[in-house]
């Protein structure tokens, strides 16, 4: 499937400079053992201001991706927009939570029951599914106690939990909150259009491992996308209120956004609010960096995170936004090397380096 995919990128390119359309290389993402590559991760990236100008990109940009997780800080507005969020006293945990990819670990559990417990409702009310804790300890732990999952341990028990909070806020029917045509992901979808200027009546659309819609949009749209979320000077005053609160709220609370152990919690909360990131399912990566008022959207064509990752760091690094204090949170994810089970180190993956834009 891996072959087919990658010979279907390259037919695709073909294709395109055929048509005078330029489409430049894949980043590569090379993991080495010893002297010799084992394995190269193809990645598909791209870097836009607010207007959807590219800064720079990498393979192809124009065909549908679905962004999956990655596009929860940008879904989160409308629980701001709608007042759901002052009238129910979220704090920026909630609002960190509300975005988050989390791993089941006691302080996402708790916040998320809490939270429901706080407007009347309970974990039945969810409509994301069960499923263990993708943190092993917190998994092991819950497993120990005897105890099983329930939907606060989904990881995206906090997205959904925003979702009814909007809902109940606004008197609707919150029941089947999941689907397409309910008010809940129609908002979202008129929002996703008016940060990526396009028509999505007609985008491709799937159902999410938490089962709400998601939708197909270009790369170059997606990274277009989170750059007005980080520059959001020209979406009016609430707006630029709503994406400016959710970026602190992330900031200050990067547990919360994924947890132990994971790229997206290291790189929040070393950034200091320079860069707010998050990953999404199948190597989706999305970027708001504010102070340059700049989008990064990254997938990988294998769908691998470890190749999104890496390719981040290397983006950021081109970028001239990595700090020290960042590297030594986020290095491990972005700069791996390999051991084996003896701790021998016995290899490292890396970006090639990346090529001027044209």
């Amino acid at each position: 499937m891996t072959l087919f995919v990658i010979c279907l990128s390259r037919i695709i390119q073909m294709i395109k400079k055929s048509a005078n359309v330029s489409v430049r290389s894949p980043l590569t993402v090379n993991v080495t053992r010893g002297d010799m590559v084992e394995s190269r991760h193809l990645v598909n990236a791209v870097v836009t201001d607010a207007t959807g100008k590219v800064v720079n990109s990498w393979g192809e940009i124009e065909e549908p991706v679905y962004l999956r997780s990655a596009i929860k800080p940008v879904q989160a507005i409308p629980l701001i927009e709608s007042g759901a969020a002052d009238a129910f006293s979220l704090s920026d945990k909630e609002l960190s939570l509300a975005c988050a990819s989390h791993t089941g670990e006691t302080v996402h559990v708790v916040t998320v029951t809490a939270w429901l417990d706080r407007i009347g409702l309970s974990v039945d009310d969810l409509e994301c599914g069960s499923h263990w804790p993708t943190y092993r300890p917190a998994e092991r732990a819950l497993a120990a106690a005897g105890e099983t999952p329930t939907p606060a341990h989904n990881n995206c028990s906090g997205k959904h939990t925003g979702f009814l909070s909007t809902s109940l806020h606004l008197k609707e029917d919150y029941k089947g909150y999941i689907r397409l045509e309910h008010p809940v992901q129609q908002r979202i979808k008129k929002i996703l259009e008016d940060f990526t200027d396009l028509d999505l009546s007609r985008a491709p659309v799937g159902i999410d491992g938490c089962s709400i819609p998601t939708l197909g949009i270009p790369l170059k749209n997606a990274a277009m996308a989170i750059a007005r979320f980080a520059d959001p000077h020209q979406l009016g005053e609430e707006r630029f209120a709503a994406c400016k609160r959710l970026q602190t709220a992330i900031a200050k609370a990067p547990e919360m956004i994924a947890g132990s152990d994971r790229l997206c919690t290291a790189l929040n909360g070393s950034a200091d609010g320079a860069v707010i990131a998050k990953t999404g399912a199948e190597g989706v990566y999305l970027a708001a960096l504010p102070a340059l008022g700049l989008g990064i959207a990254v997938k990988t064509v294998d769908g691998t995170t470890r190749g999104t990752e890496v390719a981040l760091g290397a983006i950021l690094q081109d970028l001239g936004v990595m700090t020290e204090k960042m590297h030594r949170e986020m290095d491990q994810f972005v700069l791996p090397d390999l051991k084996n089970w003896n701790g021998f180190e016995v290899g490292s993956i890396r970006a090639e380096i990346i090529e001027p834009a044209d």
